[in-house]
């Protein structure tokens, strides 16, 4: 009886022991829609920025770039002037910001505290995606139709290099340590650039990964994630090494975000939902869940500090065929457009 009840004993006291374990690795977000910031102007947009620091959302629109109270979405201010404006980037380390404006072929520069530009400097042909390497200090600009990168200095605001990528840059980030790691949407792959040479290091093809687009990482464990809208998958890579670690389905991805607090990295997809994928450890990850948000919310912003998130979007209508255009685009309704707001 003894040598019965010993062994059931000992495999009760294992499943008490990894029972949380199981739990914690099935636990949803509970995120849902908590509000939504109306933006009263026109155009369309693309990047938006969570800048949790400044307690502030800097949210891409048409000819301008719309500046938020990340708590309750009363207008700032706005940067003026900035043609076809896709991305904006933040460097804290000199009160300074950045736009890149793909219709201008050049990039904003701004003063954080007043919003006022401080001067534009010339990029490559359509500036993209940009980000800030806090390693450095440098700013990188991604350039679609030039297939380059073009580095500022973020002390001086000049441009120091231009770095050939051989395709079509989408988002880049910084791992804060050194190196810069890119998209390149056109031939799926991860570009890997030193920080402090400008050259190219490593360039990994994405297998199962088509038109990457999203980006965002967890710099404690050098790993990538990202959102290939093309075939509908997030991919997780090694940035040390360039192995594929996993691969998730997600929708019609455009950006990529990841909060190294709760270890969530998210998709956000034009059909109007958030992928969740949780990194349980630095080899080990999970689908959690798909969160409902809005159609046409495909560009994400991630506030590390109150873990919410932020996502441009507006209502649409159908385009009007023509001769010469018989499956036109839908159309933006005008004074919809709005930022959605997601947390716990």
């Amino acid at each position: 009886m003894k040598s019965i009840i010993k062994p059931l004993g000992m495999l009760l006291f294992s499943m008490a022991i990894s029972l949380p374990a199981l739990l914690l690795a099935q636990k949803k977000t509970g995120f849902h829609v908590l509000a939504d910031y109306p933006i009263h102007s026109t155009g369309g947009w693309d990047y938006i920025t969570a800048d949790g620091a400044g307690k502030r959302v800097y949210v891409s629109h048409g000819m301008q770039v719309n500046v938020l109270d990340a708590a309750t979405g009363d207008s700032i201010g706005y940067i003026p002037d900035t043609k076809g404006v896709h991305g904006i980037a933040i460097a804290h380390d000199f009160n300074k910001g950045y736009t890149s404006n793909g219709r201008a072929n050049n990039i904003t520069v701004f003063d954080l505290t007043t919003l006022k530009v401080l001067k534009m400097v010339n990029a490559g042909t359509n500036p993209d995606a940009i980000c800030y390497d806090d390693f450095a200090k440098k700013v990188y600009a991604f350039d679609g139709r030039s297939k380059d990168a073009t580095v500022i200095d973020a002390a001086t605001d000049s441009v120091v290099a231009t770095i050939p990528l051989g395709g079509k840059p989408e988002t880049g980030v910084s791992d804060g340590k050194g190196k810069v790691f890119v998209n390149i949407e056109d031939t799926g792959e991860e570009v890997e650039i030193d920080a402090n040479t400008y050259k190219i290091l490593n360039r990994w093809k994405l297998e199962g990964g088509e038109e990457p687009s999203g980006l965002a990482m967890d710099r404690k464990t050098d790993r990538l994630f990202i959102g290939c809208g093309g075939n509908k998958t997030m991919i997780v890579l090694d940035a040390t090494n360039g192995t594929i670690l996993g691969k998730f389905p997600i929708g019609r991805c455009d950006g990529v975000g990841f909060d190294p607090g709760l270890k969530l990295a998210y998709s956000s997809n034009g059909e109007g939902t958030v992928t969740v994928v949780r990194e349980l450890n630095k080899d080990k990850f999970e689908l959690v869940e798909n969160i409902t948000t809005e159609p046409g919310a495909r560009t994400i912003g991630v506030d590390t500090y109150t873990h919410k998130i932020y996502l441009p979007t507006a209502q649409m209508k159908p385009g009007v065929a023509t001769t010469d255009n018989p499956n036109p685009r839908p159309q933006q309704i005008p004074g919809t457009f709005h930022v959605v707001v997601v947390g716990e």
